[in-house]
């Protein structure tokens, strides 16, 4: 297959371009786009056939749900029997925006968008390409991350092209996104709102829209693989690179000291290593090859760059990768389920 490139500038969008991606998902192609979060591979979430190829061009287990992209609230009471209050008033506040709400689905989403639930996962980006691009293809996108199962994220369409390139239709190229982590999701389908994925929309920012929610207590745990899981990212290894990745936690003179000792160990035996660093501890490091993944001052700035600085240790093949903790913060707990997820919950505390 030829995949078929296009450069789309956010603030001018050639609907040229968003016409032709919207025909290739209307006859049951691929296409990957951009959002705030990260870019989506996206085929037509009613169709079965389609978001069947979805799997298959990620390599994705078939029991991982997909996330139906909307642009429009009405959209909901097409593929969902019931949007409760609190849904509503989250809907309200946050959409268009990083929050996934899950929701009893009508039979009209077929199984092979939701993994074999009788739930759907719904979310309405915040992202003009986006937007346009589902609202001119019929509303309703499937779209998981734009990745090979199990890799970091896309933020780039560089990224999407490495992993995708002659398995799908098209790339849009919207340039990188906003905010580099996927999006918050909230399971909204009974009484008891739970959070299933942490994102930028935290718990506190919920909770002072619809009051008390519960956090699943796999979000920086291991999952009981034995479950079938109701949200992308639940169940299997994600974002991971192809080096061993470790996080070291714990006071940050400490947590230097102990990744330069792990670095010296294992350049010693002649493997390459790689550090993640920040912008404030950067200069501290005095071997490895040595990556700042931003600010903690500026936590968003961690987020942004997390899935790209995985993905440059990638290209210089490093064999082990030493990261330093980043529990902190408004966002310390989405990062650190990206993270813990990524190193196979490898992480040393001291």
């Amino acid at each position: 297959m030829n995949t078929i490139l296009r450069k789309v500038d956010e603030c001018n969008i050639s609907m040229k371009f968003i016409k032709e991606a919207s025909v290739i998902l209307k006859e049951g192609g691929l296409v990957a786009f951009p959002t705030e979060t990260v870019y989506g591979l996206g085929a037509n979430a009613l169709n079965k056939k389609a978001s069947a190829k979805i799997y298959e061009a990620k390599g994705r287990p078939s029991d991982n749900p997909l996330i139906v992209h909307i642009a429009e609230l009405d959209a909901l009471d097409k593929i969902v029997t019931v949007v409760p209050e609190k849904a509503r008033m989250l809907a309200e506040k946050f959409w268009p925006g990083p929050l996934t709400m899950i929701f009893n689905k009508k039979d009209i989403v077929p199984l092979e968008t939701t993994g074999g639930l009788n739930t759907v996962a719904v979310r309405m980006p915040n992202h003009k390409l986006a937007l346009s691009l589902i609202k001119e293809s019929g509303g309703y996108i499937a779209a998981p991350s734009a990745n090979t199962s199990g890799r970091p994220s896309p933020t780039k369409a560089s990224h999407v092209a490495e992993d995708m390139n002659g398995k799908i239709d098209m790339i849009l190229d919207g340039g990188m996104v906003g905010i580099g982590i996927e999006s918050t999701i909230v399971d909204v389908s009974n009484d008891n709102p739970m959070i299933l994925r942490p994102g930028y929309i935290t718990k506190e920012m919920i909770e002072e829209v619809i009051g008390e929610v519960y956090v699943d207590q796999t979000i920086l745990a291991e999952g009981d693989i034995s479950q079938r899981p109701k949200a992308p990212g639940m169940k299997y290894k994600h974002y991971a690179p192809k080096g061993d990745l470790t996080i070291v936690e714990g006071d940050e003179n400490v947590v230097v000291e102990r990744i330069l000792k792990l670095a010296e160990e294992k350049i010693a035996a002649n493997y390459q290593v790689g550090i993640i660093a920040t912008d404030e501890t950067f200069g501290r490091y005095s071997i490895g090859q040595v990556k700042s993944i931003g600010k903690r001052s500026e936590e968003q700035s961690i987020s942004h760059n997390l899935y790209n600085v995985l993905r440059e240790f990638d290209d210089i093949n490093v064999d082990f990768i030493y990261s330093e903790s980043f529990s902190d913060g408004k966002l310390g707990v989405a990062i650190m389920n990206r993270l813990l997820k990524a190193a196979g919950h490898k992480i040393i505390h001291i």
